[in-house]
């Protein structure tokens, strides 16, 4: 990456990693995916029973990985041959684990999470029930602002998401959400169609809990 160009990204990161421990949440930066492992095996003990959210981050840094290594109980959502009865035990069993990790579709400058959900066991997991919530985002996740975070959702995070899920959706044949076209700006406008990803809208700001949400901002372009 160009130095200058970096510089002026780390200057973002700063300012959202201020603001993130303003709301009570715990923050670092990272420069690469390798270094976010290790973060996240930083935060957890061996043996601690461990969950994850839907995630290509995840995927992408090397987490599932180091999850599958043997150390930790991980109720795994992507092993194979699990029926969609067994996997939505493992999402309701999520909440009560030590630590849940997840990415998300957007932080703020103002230190916010927005996230977007269709079966909504993500934000649920987010906002109440693990004992800690670990966050990992590369830097092309951060926006100014929430009115920045839902654009960014609609044009990228959901269309992405869907074709990654194979969802009959106008999104993920058009490249954007529907709202878009119509000149709707609500968050929650968009199409009708029963596989629609973006159901719960979520914005986590000031926690009661201090630190029980751990962000970590990866000096990379991860996920969606």
């Amino acid at each position: 990456m160009d130095n200058n160009l970096k510089t002026i990204i780390e200057k973002r990161i700063a300012k959202t990693i201020r603001n993130l421990e303003k709301n009570n949440m715990q923050a670092c930066y990272v420069e690469s995916r390798a270094d976010a492992v290790n973060k996240v095996r930083e935060l957890m003990s061996e043996g601690q029973t461990v969950a994850v959210g839907g995630s290509m981050t995840l995927y992408e840094c090397g987490v599932i990985d180091l999850l599958r290594s043997g150390r930790y109980r991980f109720l795994d959502r992507y092993e194979e041959g699990l029926s969609r009865d067994e996997v939505e035990k493992i999402f309701r069993e999520s909440f009560f684990v030590d630590t849940y990790i997840s990415s998300t579709n957007a932080i703020t400058e103002n230190g916010e999470l927005y996230n977007v959900d269709g079966n909504s066991n993500r934000v649920a997991a987010i906002c109440y029930g693990p004992k800690s919530v670990i966050i990992i985002a590369g830097y092309n996740k951060i926006v100014s602002d929430i009115d920045e975070a839902v654009d960014r959702v609609k044009r990228t995070a959901a269309p992405a998401n869907a074709v990654r899920l194979s969802c009959d959706t106008y999104c993920s044949e058009k490249g954007e959400c529907m709202s878009l076209a119509r000149g709707e700006t609500g968050m929650a406008c968009g199409c009708s169609s029963p596989a629609r990803i973006c159901c719960n809208y979520v914005v986590s700001g000031y926690q009661r809990v201090k630190d029980r949400i751990k962000v970590i901002i990866v000096g990379e372009q991860l996920g969606y």
